[in-house]
């Protein structure tokens, strides 16, 4: 009985190795997560940062830390503070709003075309939907200021509108692309079943096909909402003189961002968190 427990021991110590090997497995047994945490660390760092300086107490610039009177407050009771801050804001809600709500329906429409229905210049249509978000911003604004520009016998001026219709052509790809994907994944059978049951096209489409892809568009409009939003290569070759918040940003950089687009721009961060989280609350009570 001894003999066989020492030679248990003995075996069950070389399998446990040095304290160097035992980190070494219990690293590699977490690896993904360890790099997963890095990874959310590093993308939330300049979300902290952001969060941090709208307390700072500055005077001039807002780019160094000011000890004196800080953390404040101040800022978040008056968002709208620094002067052009809430009017540029208005303009990116604006465009985005209009932008998503063309881009989403266009987008759906086309992507309807492209899965249920057969026609010639169909690959040519799949190449040019995929086209937009394969091209370089930079190359895309400067062909799109050309168009404004020279094109239509110089009828654009730019401003608010070419803003729009910019941000709906790049926009317009995204959409076709998620909700092309929601489509493919339905299953055709639901809609043969609703004909079957002497249901026309039009109620089979909004009883049947439109609420399975809502969450589909949905996404979709959001995904829209948060490029239009976010924006800033292609908006400054278009904008003309018009201000978003993107560029309202960037040339406040050189003095320090306003401790009020740091209040503006956390709260937007914080809402599209809200709206990730509520999604997929909702979605996994649909699931259950």
């Amino acid at each position: 009985m001894t003999t066989t427990t020492a030679a248990r021991r003995a075996d069950v110590a070389p399998a446990m190795g040095s304290p160097l090997q035992r980190v070494g497995r219990w690293i590699g047994d977490r690896f993904a997560m360890i790099v997963a945490l890095f990874v959310l660390v590093y993308l939330f760092v300049p979300v902290a940062y952001t969060f941090a300086f709208s307390f700072n107490n500055y005077k001039k610039s807002n780019i160094s830390w000011n000890p004196e009177g800080s953390p404040t407050l101040k800022h978040w009771q008056d968002p709208c503070g620094a002067i052009g801050v809430c009017e540029s804001l208005g303009v990116s809600l604006k465009v985005g709003v209009i932008a998503t709500v063309v881009a989403t329906a266009l987008g759906t429409l086309i992507a309807l075309a492209m899965v249920r229905y057969r026609f010639k210049g169909k690959a040519s249509g799949n190449f040019l939907i995929f086209l937009p978000m394969a091209t370089p911003e930079i190359v895309m604004g400067a062909s799109l200021l050309t168009i404004f520009v020279q094109g239509f016998g110089g009828i654009f001026e730019l401003g608010f509108w070419t803003i729009v219709i910019a941000h709906i052509m790049f926009c317009l790809s995204f959409v076709v692309v998620t909700v092309k994907a929601r489509l493919q994944s339905l299953d055709p059978r639901l809609e043969e079943a609703a004909q079957d049951l002497y249901a026309g096209p039009i109620e089979t489409f909004w009883r049947v096909t439109f609420p399975l892809l809502l969450p589909g568009i949905v996404s979709a409009a959001l995904l829209s909402f948060s490029l239009s939003f976010d924006d800033f290569i292609i908006t400054s070759f278009v904008s003309g003189n018009e201000t978003t918040f993107p560029k309202f940003v960037y040339v406040s950089y050189l003095r320090g961002i306003p401790a009020q687009a740091n209040v503006i721009g956390f709260s937007m961060f914080v809402i599209a968190v809200s709206l990730v989280v509520l999604g997929q609350i909702i979605g996994n009570r649909r699931k259950a």
